[in-house]
Order: C-alpha cells, then sequence, then structure tokens
C-alpha cells in the first residue's frame, strides 16, 4: 500500500491509515525518551512555575531536571491530602494547576484499598484520548482484521475512567472499525450496576461470533462479568429465546437501544443453556466467544486470582 513506502514503521505494519499514523507517533515519541520527557517536564514547571506547591520549592523559574530532582521530593498522597481538600472545599486559587479544576475524581482503589481524590483539569481529557487512540493500533499488528470488542465497562462516581465515558470524547468518538465496542453507550452509562452489567452481557451474547476481544478495564471486572453470567444465564437465554427484555432492567434509554439489537434466537437461547447449566466452566471464555484473540485486561494493586479462557 503507498500510505507505506515513505516510512518504516519498526513495530509492524500498520492495518490502515489511522493506524499508521499512531504508529509514527509513538516512534517519534519513543526514538529519543530522555529529550522528550525533559522538554514534558520543562513544559509543566514553566507552565505551572506560580503554583503554590512549586513556589514552596523556590525553584526561581528554573526548569531543568535536575533542579526539579534536587529541589522538589518525592512525597505520599497523605502529605497533599490537605491541599486537596482546600480545593474540594471550593479553593480556586492555583494550588497544583494554574489552570481550572475542572472535576475531581476518584482513584480505583485496588492499590491500597481505599479511594483517592484527584483533582484534574480539563486539559487531562485530551491527553486521556490521546492514550487510548494509541492502545487498538498496537493490538491491530497481531490480527490485522476487523472484528467486535466485548468489554465491560462500570460506572461509578467519577473515577478517572467513568469521567471519560461520560465525556464527549467518548460519547461522539469516530466510528472504528477496527475497535467497534458491543456494549452500547447507553449500557455504559447507567449508573445501575445491575441494568448496566446485564444489558452489556446480553449483547455480548448476541454477538458472540463477531467478538474478537475479551475485557474490562481490571482483571477483576471481568471476573465479575464472569460471575454474573454464572447466576443470570436463564435468564439471558430466556431473553434471547424471546426477544422480549427482561424488566429489571427498566432504564428507558436502555430499553429503546435494545429493541433494535434484541430479536427472537432460540437457536442462540439453546446454545447458552447448553454451555452453562453443567458445573464446567472452564475455558467459557472461548465456548462462548469461539474467535476471542486475547483477553484484554489490567493486573494491578491487590488483585489476587486468576483468569482461565
Amino acid at each position: 500500500m503507498a500510505m507505506h513506502s515513505a516510512v518504516s514503521y519498526p513495530l509492524g505494519r500498520p492495518a490502515c491509515k489511522k493506524d499508521a499514523k499512531a504508529l509514527q507517533f509513538i516512534e517519534e515519541m519513543t526514538r529519543n525518551v530522555d529529550s522528550v520527557q525533559e522538554k514534558v517536564l520543562a513544559e509543566i514547571l514553566s507552565g505551572n512555575a506560580n503554583t503554590e506547591y512549586l513556589q514552596r520549592f523556590k525553584l526561581g523559574g528554573a526548569t531543568d531536571r535536575d533542579t526539579f530532582k534536587s529541589k522538589v521530593p518525592v512525597i505520599t498522597y497523605e502529605e497533599i491530602q490537605p491541599d486537596i481538600q482546600r480545593i474540594a472545599n471550593g479553593d480556586r486559587s492555583p494550588i497544583f494547576s494554574s489552570h481550572p479544576i475542572s472535576e475531581f475524581l476518584t482513584s480505583s482503589g485496588t492499590s491500597a484499598g481505599e479511594r483517592k481524590l484527584m483533582p484534574t483539569i480539563q486539559e487531562e481529557l485530551d491527553r486521556k484520548q490521546l492514550l487510548y487512540s494509541l492502545l487498538m493500533p498496537v493490538m491491530n499488528l497481531s490480527r490485522q482484521r476487523q472484528g467486535l470488542v466485548f468489554s465491560i465497562y462500570k460506572s461509578r462516581n467519577q473515577d478517572t475512567l467513568t469521567s471519560y465515558y461520560k465525556s464527549d470524547h467518548f460519547k461522539t468518538r469516530p466510528y472504528d472499525p477496527y475497535n467497534v465496542y458491543t456494549s452500547p453507550n447507553e449500557a455504559v452509562l447507567c449508573v445501575d450496576s445491575f441494568q448496566s452489567m446485564y444489558s452489556q452481557m446480553l449483547c455480548g451474547l448476541l454477538m458472540r461470533k463477531e467478538v474478537l476481544r475479551v475485557g474490562a478495564v481490571f482483571a477483576s471486572g471481568l471476573l465479575r462479568a464472569i460471575h454474573f453470567l454464572q447466576l443470570n444465564w436463564q435468564q439471558l437465554a430466556k431473553d434471547i429465546a424471546s426477544g422480549i427484555l427482561n424488566p429489571r432492567v427498566s432504564d428507558p434509554s436502555i430499553r429503546e437501544c435494545m429493541s433494535r439489537i434484541l430479536k427472537p434466537n432460540r437457536e442462540l437461547a439453546d446454545f447458552i443453556i447448553k454451555e452453562c447449566e453443567g458445573q464446567n466452566w472452564e475455558g467459557i471464555i472461548t465456548r462462548i466467544w469461539p474467535n476471542t484473540k486475547y483477553l484484554d485486561v489490567i493486573v494491578t494493586g491487590i488483585y489476587d486470582g486468576s483468569i482461565h479462557s
């Protein structure tokens, strides 16, 4: 293809023009990591020189790495918690950032068992969007074909990922044939955990043969999803056989979008019953989603478990 002729791609051959641009960006940013990081640090320090936090360390306007390392200590969350609380209480002075704090996010709590408040700025969503846009071009190097993604999302009270899901970056994301999700936005954004999980699982089952990637944000989330299937497969199969959505899913937006997706399918319902009615759940992921190429999850913090595909 012509798009590859003038540029080399050390990571591999891009699947499409959009991927080629992302892979080239990764190559440019990682070719000389040291100088890139030094430049980014200098931009952060110069842009936030007047913040209360940096002024405590008397950098004198210096933006070089050596001065930063010698004067700004490594700290714990607890050491800056009083400052974070000031912001939470309404203090709008430039404590940590020269940009206005747009919202508070919470950590997942998987590392230390407790969630932490994280003040963030609007520009952070742009950085998140950029990061997420680089994931699939790399993953596509291994499959090089189109397919669906069955990934379980869970909206919580303003954690970092929920903030992304609620943003226009997610809601109005452009169509990408290499990164199409089985879960409709209405299900992802529903705050009722049962309704959200149920409708996402139902969609994943309806599109099971088209799914190439199965996952959740954290490995524990994927385990919860499989456990949810163990508890609810009979009702899910009933919905699939009848084409009628479980009345426990009462969210109007979900019911409307599911009315366009859910149609009677006795054959699929019988398959779900056959696979789930016994005691053998080993290899359940590849049995139900036979074209799965890999699991996409984060394993971090205090998680202690295993996933058998």
